[in-house]
């Protein structure tokens, strides 16, 4: 079966990819490499963030790199028609005004409360005050999450090491996103509850999706034979 997709006439169907960095890159490479689309250049080329090109194939004429987080920004601004991230992402930023077309179903990781193995420091909180301390990136999810539980959480949002939080007594909980929770148990932490599974989803621009429809569509219908 050829993975070979047909490119439109003149190119105006052709299509900008925003491509995520960190965790999901190698398997995002891997999933363009079974469509048709070159990745050896951007493989090999690790601070180079834009790819552009006829050689790159598979009905993509540009690839733009970026961390997760920034995809769905160049995704709804139109700086990219598609793009690839993760669902918490996604949930992070639910104002965002894209389309979210395909579950990848790889980079499966999930959001989970966690807290110092054998303590209750939430519970007590509840309890006392009325209120938990919950450290976190993913504020929105946060919130939202222990709202819909019935329980008031002050949201402490962190940028580095979630995980150092309640082993300090800054926080009774953290909310993150794990693969494996090797990290978590290492640092004498323990998943108390799961909140949602991540998976990277194919993401597209509203106004991309209905001027390049034809390709945008042949794409998702490869992805999903490919899947």
């Amino acid at each position: 079966m050829s993975t070979a997709l047909a490119t439109p006439e003149s190119g105006r169907g052709a299509l900008t990819l925003a491509v995520p960095r960190g965790a999901l890159f190698e398997e995002t490479l891997d999933l363009l490499d079974g469509l048709g689309v070159a990745t050896a250049e951007v493989r090999g080329s690790p601070r180079r963030l834009l790819f552009s090109g006829p050689d790159l194939g598979g009905g993509v004429e540009r690839i733009v790199t970026m961390r997760p987080s920034d995809v769905p920004t160049y995704v709804e601004h139109g700086a990219a028609d598609l793009g690839i991230t993760g669902k918490d992402v996604l949930l992070e930023s639910p104002s965002r005004e894209v389309y979210e077309l395909l579950d990848l179903r790889y980079g499966g990781c999930t959001m989970v409360v966690a807290a110092r193995a054998g303590d209750d420091a939430l519970e007590e909180s509840l309890r006392r005050l009325g209120v938990g301390r919950v450290a976190t990136k993913y504020p929105t999810i946060a919130a939202r999450h222990f709202a819909a539980t019935g329980r008031q959480a002050e949201i402490v949002e962190v940028k580095g090491s979630v995980e150092l939080a309640p082993l300090t007594g800054l926080v009774d909980v953290i909310v993150d996103l794990t693969a494996t929770g090797k990290t978590l148990v290492e640092n004498g932490l323990e998943v108390r509850e799961e909140i949602v599974r991540s998976t990277a989803r194919l993401i597209a621009n509203p106004v991309a999706h209905k001027l390049k429809a034809a390709a945008i569509d042949g794409l998702v219908s490869r992805l999903r034979e490919h899947g």
